[in-house]
Formats: C-alpha cells, structure tokens, sequence
C-alpha cells in the first residue's frame, strides 16, 4: 500500500489531527508553522474538466464485462470491485461505497446495498418518496477511489476527498446533465449508469464472503442499466473474496493506519482502535480509552459502538494500558488480567448488527459484547 500511494497521506492526517488538538490557542509561531499543511490542502479537492476518457468508448450488455463468478456456490457473477456512487435526494450528499453487484441481465444488476452504509441511507430516502435512485457503479481508474470507497468515514466527509488525498492531486470531475445527473469520475476505467428504481426486489446470493462463508440469497434492490461506459483500453479492476486473509487484509491494515489519528480527534476519550482483520474487520476490535474515574472505560466503548461503521463491531475489547494494538495477544492478556468475568463482560442482545453477520436470529439482526479491562491487575 505504501508502494501505491507513500507516506504522505498517512503524514498529512496525522498532521490534521495534532492542528485540532493543539491549534487553541492559536499563536503566531503555530500559524507559521502550518504554512506546508496548508500548501498541501489546496492540492486536494475536485477539479472540474470538460472531457472524461471514461465516456469514450460504451458496451451493449453487462455480459461484455469479465465478471467473475469466485465459488461454486455463488448465485452468479460478480462485480467484486464495484464503487457506487449515489447522492442523497434530501441534501444532495454524496457517498462512494463498495456494494457487491451481482448481474442479474444484460442490463440489470443486483444491488447489496446495506441501511447501515450511507448508500443505503440515500435509497431509504428515495424509496421513501416514491423516486428512483441515480446511481454510478464504477470500477478501475485511480487507485484512491477503491480505497475511499471502503473507507470508515463519518457522513460529513467525502469519499471523493479522501481519494484525492490519497492521489496526492485533485481528483477530475466532469458534469453533463446530458449523460447523468451525478458527477462523473473522468478517470475511472468503467461506468456502469442507471438508477435504483423503489419497491422492486429480487433474490441476490449466495455469495463467499470475507468471513469466510457463504452469505446466503436474500431479497435486495436492483439496478436498472441505462448505459455502460468505459476508456480505452480499460482495465477490468477484480478480487476474489473469501476467508481472511486475503488482498482486502492489507487494505483495512492501510486505512487504519491512515485514519487512525481522527479517531481521538471525533472520540476525545478514545486514544486508540484497532480492527482486526483476520475476523473479517468487524467481527474483533480492541480499544484503549482512558480510565480517569470509575465506569469512563465503558462510557468510552459505548461511545465507539455509536460511532459510524464501527458500530458494526461485533466483540469490543477495552483497556486502558498502553498496548500495541496491532499485536492481539499482547492486548487480549492485557484485557483478561484486568478484567472480571462477573461484571466486566457486557452483553448487548437484540440490537441491530451487520447484513453480513449470520450469527443472529435474523438478518440485520444480533449481539454485541464488551471485554472491559481496566485499570490494576486482578488478583485470583
């Protein structure tokens, strides 16, 4: 990853983060010292261009795409690094997110597209109204945009932003209202273009997800296929799903890296968060928070499962020793010497969870659990 994109975006962050916490009270010698940040921030953004290599070149039938079907058990092919693109019909907000596609016909596609994610908010809000969704289903083109479509970033924040901080340069956009209402990525290798009509479902699944099963068929939104675009001599971006590790490791070790230092920025009582991949990211987390009176380790948890995409974590462990995160057993000792099995372990039953967590009675549907352990060492 640092190959792909270096050590500047990490950099920049972390800079970010170290402004808002130490910029009160500004002085002078603060203000200078910005002075490289600053240059750095007006390279990121979007910058709008009048041609798009992307609407070169178009295709008849989603069947001329190298889709791929990765398990035996798969309901169909797959697009299985897709970047949908939608806008919400209320505030006009956009949101990248990677939904997987499954093709349904030369021209429709199914949509995976999850209530808990911001792509699924702006169809709630359409099928609320009675109105189609417009949507994008990009893949390929600057490497930034995979990585900020699966990125945990707080609503407010653009995905396309993020992708251009990652690119080091502003990311191309094109506007025609003759092709699409939604801005158009001028760069990207393919554009799937249509829209998410309401109230039509059909049967999406089996697919070999990254907890290392099978998610299996439900009943989910489709996408109607008005056109599909690509550049020359485009190339067909894939993964192959399944149980961890696979190439998605390193890009959830990445983003956490780089997103890191925000977390106590937004989380005042969280010093550090950690996911761990080799769970499927949200299965496993661990956290430190500060414990300076009694109960605020636990305040701390509650405050993360409330927070975005990391209120899908399904086992939070707590403490508040300096560990290294990333070495699981060194945290996990450190939580269990600390911890009661009696009142330290917290159970939360019949909440919302994951679409992709089938450990509970239903979909969307299951428990959370807090490890707390903080503080002395128990004595047995």
């Amino acid at each position: 990853m640092k190959i792909a994109f270096g050590e500047d975006p990490i950099k920049f962050v972390q800079k970010i983060a170290h402004t808002i916490q130490h910029i009160i009270p500004p002085t002078p010698t603060k203000i200078w010292a910005l002075r490289n940040l600053a240059f750095q921030a007006l390279r990121v953004g979007l910058k709008k261009v009048n041609t798009a290599p992307i609407l070169e070149n178009t295709l008849d039938s989603l069947h001329e795409l190298p889709t791929i079907k990765s398990w035996p058990k798969d309901g169909g092919n797959f697009v299985t690094l897709p970047l949908v693109y939608t806008e919400s019909p209320k505030t006009g907000k956009g949101n990248l997110g990677m939904y997987r596609i499954q093709i349904h016909g030369p021209m429709e596609t199914g949509m995976h597209i999850q209530i808990h994610r911001g792509g699924g908010n702006h169809y709630y809000e359409a099928e609320k109204a009675g109105l189609p969704l417009p949507v994008h289903i990009y893949t390929g083109g600057p490497p930034g945009l995979t990585i900020a479509a699966v990125a945990p970033l707080p609503e407010e924040i653009s995905e396309l932003i993020l992708a251009s901080l990652l690119l080091g340069e502003k990311l191309k956009i094109k506007r025609d209202k003759n092709v699409s209402s939604l801005p158009i990525v001028a760069d990207a290798d393919f554009l799937i273009q249509g829209t998410i009509p309401p109230k039509i479902r059909k049967p999406e699944g089996p697919f070999g997800d990254h907890y290392g099963y099978y998610a299996l068929k439900h009943d989910y939104p489709v996408a109607q296929v008005q056109k599909i675009y690509h550049r020359k001599d485009a190339i067909w971006p894939a993964t192959v799903v399944g149980r961890p590790p696979q190439e998605d490791h390193w890009i959830a070790e990445y983003l956490q890296d780089l997103l890191s230092p925000l977390f106590p920025v937004v989380m005042p009582a969280v010093r550090g968060i950690w996911a761990y991949e080799e769970s499927g990211v949200h299965s496993l987390a661990a956290a430190i928070v500060k414990e300076r009176y009694q109960g605020e380790a636990f305040t701390g948890a509650l405050r993360i499962l409330g927070e975005g995409q990391l209120s899908l974590t399904k086992v939070l462990l707590v403490t508040d020793q300096n560990v290294n995160l990333k070495n699981f057993r060194e945290t996990f000792i450190s939580v269990l010497e600390r911890m009661n099995p009696i009142t330290d372990i917290h159970i939360f039953a019949n909440i919302s969870q994951d679409t992709l967590d089938y450990t509970g009675p239903a979909v969307n549907q299951g428990s959370k659990a807090i490890f707390l352990g903080s503080g002395k060492k128990k004595t047995i």
